[in-house]
């Protein structure tokens, strides 16, 4: 996008609603206060999730979640984008891509071992992984693995523009994740 003084803003366009309060929790029945709400639309739709969701008559609801909220809603209310304005700082929440199984040097940065000096076929090696006296592998310990499929939240991010009838926000900068995968928006 471009500002007014024609500045390009890298941004990333965000589906953000409908959305529907379709629970309301409070502290009398289940010990705390929290509200339900659901996002998207699917064609599958199992028994269990009809009967949870035919109280605001939709069953068609694709991905449901639960926030800490206080009394300010009410069941089968619906949450657009207007809620958002121009300029609001949010924090955004994902689960970022997933890279696959991944080397220490990649995962975590790793060194590696120097090319000369007698070092041979061991240059992206993780090096000694523990000790003697506990002889185990410690819990936690930097070793190759999957990388990336983890939740990430990236705060500080800018709303550039609200569109309310399509229920379209462009935010600011990169948000983690994938094409089509669930946000979570935080003002």
């Amino acid at each position: 996008m471009f500002d007014e003084k024609s500045n390009a803003i890298p941004v990333t366009v965000v589906e953000a609603g409908p959305c529907y309060v379709t629970q309301i929790r409070n502290k009398d029945k289940e010990g705390y206060e929290s509200v339900q709400v659901g996002f998207g639309k699917t064609k599958k739709v199992n028994k269990p999730r009809t009967g949870h969701l035919e109280k605001i008559k939709m069953t068609d609801v694709k991905w449901l979640r639960e926030f800490k909220a206080a009394d300010e809603y009410k069941l089968g209310q619906e949450i657009k984008v207007d809620i958002f304005k121009q300029g609001d700082i949010v924090k955004v929440s994902g689960i970022s891509k997933g890279k696959g199984f991944a080397g220490v040097v990649k995962r975590h940065g790793f060194r590696g071992a120097p090319a000369s000096h007698g070092t041979k076929h061991n240059l992206r090696a993780p090096g000694s992984i523990g000790s003697t006296f506990p002889e185990r592998v410690m819990k936690g310990k930097k070793m190759a693995g999957r990388m990336g499929s983890n939740r990430v939240s990236i705060k500080n991010l800018e709303i550039v523009s609200v569109d309310v009838e399509n229920n379209i926000i462009a935010i600011k900068g990169a948000v983690p994740g994938i094409k089509g995968s669930l946000l979570e928006i935080r003002g």
